[in-house]
């Protein structure tokens, strides 16, 4: 029998968080038919703290990634609340992130795959995804990375 979708974050160290509540008027996850569209997820940690700032203008493509990792998890954490069971996600089907960046910064697709590594690590080959990185002027309360997705669910 295969691992489990927990089982894989345990065996990673990942304990999900709890999911923010939305802070507009907007809603966290909306599923239509086999398709779990989530509203794009900050770089913001289990611990409330939330990874600020410029790419290319203060911070690096190491910091990108990580943040775009811990938008990842909050993806995941997400996934589990509108799902109740991970092990119903079929297919990561796309990304969207959007990377805070400087101008002449070019290195969206790298910051970006901090998440997509990620689903890589936790989803297996069900982890590949379509994919779109864009550099932003700006993102809410200065966060560095925010990644939206579209799941295939049973």
């Amino acid at each position: 029998m295969s691992q489990s979708v927990e089982q894989k974050l345990a065996e990673l160290g990942i304990t999900l968080p709890t999911p923010t509540a939305p802070l507009a008027n907007y809603v966290p996850s909306v599923r239509t038919g086999n398709l779990l569209f989530i509203s794009g997820q900050v770089s913001i940690d289990g611990a409330g703290k939330l990874s600020t700032g410029k790419l290319g203008a203060g911070l690096d493509v190491d910091a990108g990634r990580a943040a775009a990792r811990l938008c990842g998890i909050n993806l995941i954490a997400q996934m589990k609340v509108a799902l109740g069971d991970l092990d119903k996600v079929v297919r990561i089907v796309k990304l969207v992130g959007f990377v805070n960046s400087a101008p002449d910064f070019v290195d969206h697709p790298k910051v970006i795959n901090g998440c997509s590594d990620l689903f890589v690590e936790v989803f297996g080959d069900k982890g590949r995804h379509a994919r779109s990185a864009v550099g932003i002027a700006a993102l809410p309360f200065d966060a560095a990375v925010e990644v939206e997705a579209i799941v295939e669910v049973a």
